[in-house]
C-alpha cells in the first residue's frame, strides 16, 4: 500500500504498522497461553472461551452459547459436557420456562477464569511497566485508536465490572473448538 502524509508531516506506512500489530500479537497470544498453562490439562482455549462467555453472560441456553460462540449447537453441547464433567459448569432448569436449561458456572469455573484473567493480566503489567512513561503514553493512544477502528469495547480495570475480561467480545470474535 502507498504511504500517505499524515497532518503532523510523518509518513503513515500501512506495512510497518500491520508488521508491528502482528508481532505484538504473537507476543499476546503467548501471554494468553502461558495464563492458561496453570488449567490446559483440564480445559481448552475454546472451553476456556465458552467460560468466560458464562462468566460475563451468567446463566444461558446453549443455543445462545453455541451462537455467542459462533459454533453448532452440538459442538457447544460437547464443550458443555466436558466442563460440566471438569466440575467448571453445570446445567440448571431455567426457573421462567421450565422446558428450557440453562448453562452456568460453578464456583470453580468462575475462579478459573479469575485466575486465568489475573495471570493474564500481571503478566501484561510486568511488560508495560518496562515502557518509559512516554512509551506507555503513546501506546495506550495508539492502542485505543486500533480498538476504537476495529469495534472492540475497551477492558475494564482491575476491580471494575468487566463485560469482556479478556477481550473477547459478546459476539464471540476468537478461535473456535472443532
Amino acid at each position: 500500500m502507498p504511504e500517505r502524509e499524515t497532518p503532523a508531516g510523518a509518513m503513515d506506512d500501512v506495512e510497518a504498522v500491520t508488521r508491528a500489530v502482528l508481532t505484538a500479537s504473537r507476543l499476546l497470544v503467548a501471554v494468553s497461553a502461558r495464563s492458561l498453562a496453570a488449567v490446559e490439562d483440564r480445559v481448552t482455549l475454546p472451553q476456556f472461551r465458552m467460560l468466560v462467555m458464562l462468566s460475563t453472560r451468567g446463566a444461558t441456553k446453549l443455543v445462545a452459547l453455541a451462537d455467542l460462540l459462533q459454533v453448532a449447537p452440538s459442538t457447544a453441547m460437547r464443550m458443555v459436557d466436558r466442563l460440566i464433567a471438569a466440575g467448571l459448569a453445570d446445567r440448571q432448569t431455567n426457573p421462567a420456562n421450565r422446558r428450557e436449561t440453562l448453562l452456568r458456572l460453578t464456583d470453580e469455573g468462575r475462579r478459573t477464569v479469575e485466575d486465568v484473567t489475573a495471570r493474564r493480566r500481571a503478566e501484561i503489567a510486568a511488560i508495560v511497566e518496562r515502557l518509559a512513561p512516554g512509551q506507555r503514553a503513546a501506546l495506550v493512544k495508539a492502542l485505543t485508536a486500533f480498538n476504537e477502528a476495529g469495534g472492540e469495547p475497551p477492558a475494564a480495570g482491575p476491580g471494575d465490572a468487566q463485560a469482556h475480561p479478556l477481550g473477547w467480545t459478546a459476539d464471540g470474535a476468537g478461535a473456535r473448538d472443532t
